[in-house]
Order: C-alpha cells, then sequence, then structure tokens
C-alpha cells in the first residue's frame, strides 16, 4: 500500500484592494449602503484584475518559496498561505508591486494627476545613478490605520489623515475639525469639499500622506521630494509598494503571526481602499458645443447609480481646469 503525506497549509494574511468607483451606489459610499443583499452582490461580482495587478518582487518571490508559503492572486487582492505549523521569523517582511492595466483608471481614480515622473540621478560620490519616481504611494501594515475595535476592527494598509498642508495638492484629503474633506483644487488657496462630518465614520482611503519622503544620499541634487527609489525588485511601471512586516509592536492586530511565529487564527486581512474621483459635471449641447448648465459642486463618478440629477458622465476623459500651473478644478463635460 502506498504511503500518502498530506501537507496543510492556512492563510497567512489577505490583502484586498476596493476601489470605490466600482463599489459605491451614486453618492452613497459602499460602507454605508444599507442594503446589505446589494452590498453582497456588489462584492461577488467584483474583480480588481480588470484594472490592478499585483505580484510579489523577485525578493518576496524567494522569501515565500524558502518559508513555504504561497501566494494566491484573487478577484479582491491576494492571500498568503503557510504550511501548518511553520514559524515565520519576526524580521520576516514581503513586498509587492501594484501596476495599472487600464488606462481608464486614471480618469476615475482620485490622486492620479500628479506626475509619476522617473528621475535619474548620478551621484559623483559614490560614482552611482540612483532611480526615484515621484508620488508612489507605499502601504504598509506597520503604519496603516484601524476603524472601530474588537471583532469589528477594519485593518486600512494607508495612514491615518493628517492636516491640511501648504504642499498639498488637488484631490488631497485632509481632516479638519474631525471632518474628512477632498480638496478641489491645488494649494495655497485650495477650494475644499465635506466627505464626512466625522473622518473616523470613513474608511482610509489611499491618499498623500501615503507618499514617503525620499531621503537621498547627501550630495545627491534635485531628488524629487515624495516617492520612492527604484530598484531592480521595483519596476518603472510600479504605482504602489504593499509593504507587509511579521510584526508590529504597538497594534498587534497587524502582526500576522503570534508570539509563537506561527499564523494567526483568524488571520489578518488588510484593507486598501482606492477613492473614487469627484468632478464638476458640465452638460454641453453636442451640436453647438456650448455649454448649457454646470453643477455648482463635485459629483463622484461610480460605475453604478448617479449621484447627481442628471445624466451621469462615462468612465472616460476628465479635463483639469488651471490657472497657470495651479489647477483649480477637474471638470467631466458630458454632451446631450
Amino acid at each position: 500500500m502506498t504511503e500518502r503525506i498530506s501537507i496543510g497549509y492556512k492563510p497567512l494574511f489577505e490583502v484586498r484592494l476596493l476601489h470605490h468607483y466600482w463599489l459605491d451606489e451614486g453618492g452613497t459610499v459602499f460602507d454605508l449602503i444599507q442594503d446589505q443583499v446589494k452590498k453582497d452582490t456588489r462584492l461577488r461580482d467584483y474583480d480588481r484584475r480588470s484594472f490592478l495587478s499585483v505580484m510579489p518582487t523577485g525578493t518576496t518571490t524567494r522569501t515565500l518559496k524558502g518559508l513555504k508559503c504561497i501566494y494566491k492572486d484573487t478577484a479582491f487582492g491576494f492571500i498568503v498561505a503557510v504550511q501548518n505549523e511553520k514559524v515565520i521569523p519576526s524580521d520576516a517582511l514581503f513586498e509587492f508591486v501594484v501596476t495599472i492595466e487600464s488606462s481608464a483608471f486614471f480618469n476615475y481614480t482620485a490622486l492620479t494627476l500628479q506626475s509619476r515622473k522617473i528621475h535619474e540621478l548620478y551621484d559623483k560620490t559614490a560614482d552611482k545613478t540612483w532611480r526615484y519616481k515621484e508620488n508612489v504611494s507605499v502601504l504598509s501594515n506597520l503604519t496603516g490605520a484601524s476603524r472601530v475595535t474588537g471583532v469589528n476592527k477594519s485593518l486600512f494598509l494607508s495612514k491615518e489623515y493628517a492636516e491640511l498642508t501648504d504642499d498639498d495638492s488637488v484631490e488631497s484629503l485632509v481632516i479638519s475639525g474631525g471632518a474628512l474633506w477632498q480638496l478641489t483644487g491645488d494649494q495655497p488657496g485650495a477650494g475644499s469639499q465635506q466627505l464626512n462630518a466625522l473622518a473616523t465614520n470613513c474608511p482610509v482611503f489611499v491618499h498623500q500622506g501615503d507618499v514617503p519622503v525620499i531621503v537621498p544620499p547627501a550630495d545627491l541634487i534635485d531628488v524629487p521630494k515624495r516617492g520612492i527609489m527604484l530598484s531592480d525588485d521595483i519596476p518603472d511601471d510600479v504605482f504602489a509598494l504593499i509593504r507587509l512586516s511579521a510584526v508590529r509592536a504597538n497594534d498587534s492586530d497587524f502582526s500576522f503571526i503570534d508570539d509563537n511565529g506561527r499564523a494567526k487564527t483568524p488571520h489578518p486581512i488588510f484593507q486598501i481602499r482606492l477613492k473614487n474621483r469627484s468632478t464638476i459635471w458640465q452638460y454641453l449641447n453636442k451640436k453647438t458645443n456650448t455649454v448649457t448648465s454646470t453643477e455648482l459642486n463635485p459629483l463622484p463618478l461610480t460605475h453604478f447609480g448617479n449621484a447627481g440629477t442628471k445624466q451621469k458622465p462615462s468612465e472616460g476623459w476628465v479635463k483639469a481646469e488651471k490657472n497657470g500651473t495651479k489647477i483649480t478644478r477637474i471638470v467631466s463635460e458630458i454632451f446631450v
């Protein structure tokens, strides 16, 4: 009789990349939809693979193999599983590269107007060329924020929102008086709209604070202020970098191993929430190309529902209006 050996696996952690263009119902944020059947259906049909790709870096692929872990791509994001009883080192680090699969993504996603220029800078002292890419977010369980407590606690890989700064640009998300606001233009003197009177009622969307400050070698000049350093592990087309560490000292809910180095039960589910863009809806006569009416305030772009009372924009082209180099508002033109 042939002997059979069965090796069991259990989830180590899961990451879900949820885009609100595909989840919200018009002006109602997905989390606040009251119809549970509608929410369940929305999630059942959701598949981020049509617009986002995620892959472990080369180093992480080798680490996963060495630790006998399995990477599984999913409609929500991905899951990493590990052999039962396998011990994971407390200093284990996993990185995953997020890239864009659909050009339309840049039309309906907030905070995608910023430059993502690649800078190649020669360092004479080290005789080396350093490569940086602007405005790439780093999403980490070491710095992520949470919402609620106990069994309903949600773990986000984005940092907590901060107060307004002079460097914030159009679509930045900021806290003021406990409320969550979104800028409708570039600083200084940017307009804003309130998204929720209590910021903690909202998910923690990917925002400008997730882009790290670049700390270059001492003598390197013309380095961009925020972004990441590119390497053999991180390709030029990176949109965001997910960085997960085995242990978070100040909040064990964000750790994915227990005190013995084994996978926790239940495993943590990390969320990345992408904010859908809000624009000024401007209606034009399709025969004369003249403006017939304009909404006073920005309205969110969504695949489902309609945040306005007239025809809604498609997911297509949007226009950033400028005064010099400063963006004053973002417009969706609707021809009727």
